[in-house]
């Protein structure tokens, strides 16, 4: 009784209103260790509470800064008037002249953003530079007009998008000025390819390869360098044909009979379409062992008196020079109208 009224004496008067003291009365000695305990968890719990104060308000802490609002292509044209003067010869002056597309007389800052800041401060971090963007941040820029058109139905999923290759790389918008924003003689093109695609250009010094150096062709022949749906973004013919056939067209058929690697695995199967050390650009360096990627180690038809395969003792031996040149019999390899075994 007298070391719970000691307690009660001790506790504190400015926190009888929010919490209440210990019980006036113990039965025994054996609560005291109680006591001090609610004494004490009490005590803490006041002192954590009525010692928090809210922090002070920050009245000194700056205005909101305004955003950078358009203010036309005017006004670029103060400072960058060579580049302003040039863009007049420029294909994308049709953004600033076009009424449809929503940018009249704002065409710089339909690609750069707004201006007013950077008129402001002349400052390089006060306005968009595409050149010095994320790859996909300059994407996102010229696929907002770009998206839907036919020669980029592919962009999204070529091989130049997954390696991080920017549209800024290939079309330079104000380098070229009136000659337009990319690269049209077949030896510039070329060039433009090679100096990232130098193991390709490689392959055109071989002694059998098509007329690129020559600049009688260009990549852009064959590959569509905006994506395809086709492997390596090569060109199509007649809308899912391989572009091999804009110029081989007599290779296309239909035939009565086809050489089915040429429907299924196309050009490639046989013949390097970059360069090669054979004739006619073929994958191996003799005809036979072109052959023989498929036609090896077929089985001697054994109800019928013709040989089928080429394992010996056929009637195809290997071992006999009459049959080391396939072509001499099969002239028809990439199909036929009249034999199905493409005989001549």
């Amino acid at each position: 009784m007298r070391a719970t009224s000691l307690i009660s004496r001790a506790w504190p008067p400015r926190f009888a209103s929010a919490v209440p003291p210990p019980p006036e009365t113990c039965s025994s000695w054996a609560d005291l260790p109680r006591a001090l305990a609610v004494a004490a968890a009490m005590f803490f719990l006041a002192g954590s509470v009525t010692g928090q104060t809210p922090p002070p308000e920050n009245k000194s802490a700056p205005a909101a800064s305004h955003a950078a609002t358009y203010v036309g292509s005017e006004a670029c044209q103060v400072c960058h008037e060579d580049i302003h003067k040039a863009f007049q010869k420029n294909p994308h002056i049709a953004v600033e002249k076009d009424k449809k597309r929503g940018w009249e007389t704002h065409g710089c800052e339909s690609c750069h953003g707004p201006g007013s800041k950077h008129a402001e401060s002349a400052s390089a971090a006060d306005i968009r530079n595409p050149a010095k963007l994320a790859p996909a941040a300059v994407d996102r820029g010229c696929l907002t007009c770009h998206l839907n058109q036919p020669t980029h139905v592919g962009r999204l999923q070529s091989s130049h998008v997954k390696n991080q290759v920017a549209c800024t790389t290939c079309h330079k918008i104000h380098a070229n000025g009136p000659l337009g924003l990319v690269a049209r003689k077949a030896s510039t093109i070329n060039e433009q390819c090679a100096s990232c695609h130098i193991n390709v250009w490689a392959q055109f010094q071989r002694p059998n390869h098509h007329k690129l150096p020559e600049g009688a062709m260009s990549c852009v022949d064959c590959h569509n360098p905006h994506g395809t749906m086709r492997p390596a973004m090569t060109q199509i013919f007649a809308a899912n044909e391989p572009g091999c056939l804009n110029c081989h067209g007599d290779k296309r058929g239909p035939f009565t009979f086809e050489h089915a690697v040429v429907r299924f695995e196309g050009c490639g199967s046989c013949h390097e379409p970059h360069g090669s050390a054979n004739p006619r650009m073929l994958a191996r360096q003799e005809v036979r062992l072109v052959c023989l990627e498929c036609h090896a180690n077929l089985p001697r038809a054994s109800n019928t008196n013709v040989a089928l395969g080429v394992v010996p003792p056929a009637f195809h031996d290997l071992r006999s020079p009459r049959f080391q040149n396939c072509t001499i019999c099969h002239q028809k390899v990439h199909g036929s109208y009249v034999d199905r075994n493409l005989l001549r």
